[in-house]
């Protein structure tokens, strides 16, 4: 019996897979009952375990429901209800649309540190809140970090939680958990505390300005080794965030700071990153009719289309997946199986894949599709800059939602990109036959030129379109 369409319970409705791992399904389904969407966690079926571990493996699963429901917080995953379906637990949680912190740090990809300190601060947020309400996470990681629409910051995935009286889930010699986020006195078979749970933060934190966990090695034994007995290397990338996340990888617990402390000091770090311009709240800059309705004519025929070829504005790659945290002016070298275009009226150079043609261009736009037509990248000029690209993004975002009502927002973010203003803009919406899924980068200083750089394609396929985007963002050239 197919999965998709299947009622659970009586009452909620599966409609996608949204999320898979090792022992269980996350599925986006519709409660029928209340008429809301919500995520539902269902277990694998695994014949393969003991009556044991699939005793243990069942009351992990209610042992996160009850956890998570102990915790009342904006930034901690919200659970309406747990029932049972062929036997086997089920935890009907909130549908948090968006992705993940693992996602958006794949593959070495970085974030910019006041980034790093918005979602440090969320997190820290929830760790308040979970260890006041008696509750050790156990398992923080980027992997179990959501990152929905309107910048919010989840954190989810209570699964090997304990709560203050409540008894042991492991056997003797039997550790549970991401390894690389692993606190020391964990690793040593020692009780956890609050201050593991902050390790983690760190480890995660180091991760998302480095590209990397803290300790990794090629093997997880040698792993816990390192984390057992050697120092971190200190981040290079992290700024102000340094001496914090240095402070949360101390090996020794009481060494670490607490909650509170680390909330303070992200805080901190952030007014500093601002203060720097890395991270500025400016209002929305004044600009001609013409800038707007081109930019928004633009989008509205990519979304009436359902094409990816969209026109001159806005989104980068950073949070739902971003390395527009690579400061360097420098640009990548040409990848493998890509060749370099050159736009002389546009003044700029960058990579694209051998099989993508030139579809149009204009004095102000450039745009180049794959074979099938369904994805492209578009790159945008627009002069003169404003303060930053995110006030016309959000212009264009206004027009866009009065127009489209499939229209959707991933995420709007102003960062820095070549240490120059910057914004990200993500989003989705339906197209003639299909979803598409779209991600734009707007840089440039005010007075001078900005740069757009856009793909779009359709959603089933934009985790192997995707790379495209990164590679001409790195590669990116100008005059």
């Amino acid at each position: 019996m197919p999965e998709q369409g299947r009622l659970v319970a009586g009452r909620y409705r599966l409609a996608e897979r949204v999320g898979r791992g090792g022992m269980g399904t996350v599925w986006r389904a519709d409660d029928e009952v209340l008429g809301r969407r919500v995520a539902l966690k269902r277990l694998h079926e695994q014949p393969h375990l003991s009556a044991y571990e699939l005793g243990t493996r069942d009351e992990r699963m209610r042992r996160e429901a009850r956890s998570a429901a102990r915790i009342v917080h904006p930034n901690v995953i919200v659970v309406h209800d747990v029932v049972e379906d062929e036997g086997r637990p089920c935890v009907v949680m909130e549908y948090v649309p968006g992705h993940t912190l693992a996602d958006l740090l794949r593959e070495g990809r970085t974030i910019p540190p006041h980034e790093a300190a918005r979602i440090g601060l969320a997190m820290v947020s929830a760790l308040r809140a979970a260890h006041e309400a008696g509750v050790l996470h156990r398992d923080v990681k980027p992997g179990n970090v959501l990152l929905g629409a309107g910048d919010r910051v989840v954190l989810t995935d209570f699964g090997i939680a304990t709560t203050a009286g409540s008894s042991t889930l492991t056997r003797t010699g039997e550790m549970v958990g991401s390894i690389g986020y692993m606190a020391p006195e964990r690793v040593r078979g020692l009780t956890p505390g609050p201050a593991s749970d902050l390790w983690a933060l760190g480890a995660t934190l180091y991760q998302a300005v480095e590209g990397r966990p803290p300790f990794r090695r090629a093997t997880a034994m040698e792993t816990a080794y390192a984390i057992a007995t050697d120092p971190a290397t200190p981040p290079t990338q992290a700024g102000p965030l340094g001496p914090l996340i240095e402070s949360l990888l101390a090996r020794d617990p009481e060494e670490r700071p607490s909650a509170e402390e680390a909330e303070h000091s992200l805080r901190a770090a952030l007014d500093t990153l601002q203060g720097r311009g890395e991270l500025r709240d400016q209002p929305h800059s004044t600009r001609t009719r013409r800038r707007i309705t081109t930019t928004a004519a633009a989008l509205s025929a990519t979304l009436a289309v359902g094409a990816t070829l969209y026109a001159t504005i806005p989104p980068q790659s950073d949070k739902p997946r971003t390395t527009a945290s690579r400061p360097t002016a420098t640009p990548s070298p040409v990848p493998k199986g890509y060749h370099l275009v050159q736009e002389k009226k546009l003044g700029i150079a960058f990579p694209i894949p051998n099989d993508w043609k030139a579809r149009t261009r204009t004095a102000e736009q450039v745009t180049y599709a794959d074979p099938t037509g369904l994805a492209g990248i578009t790159i945008g000029t627009v002069t003169p800059a404003g303060p930053n690209p995110a006030d016309h993004f959000a212009d264009i975002e206004a027009n866009t939602k009065l127009n489209y009502a499939t229209y959707r927002r991933l995420r709007m973010q102003r960062t820095t990109f070549r240490e120059q203003p910057a914004a990200i803009w993500e989003f989705t919406f339906q197209g003639r036959a299909r979803p598409f899924r779209a991600i734009d980068l707007g840089y440039g200083r005010e007075g001078g030129r900005e740069y757009d750089i856009y793909l779009s394609a359709p959603e089933a396929e934009w985790d192997t379109h995707r790379p495209v985007f990164d590679h001409v963002r790195d590669g990116f050239r100008t005059d």
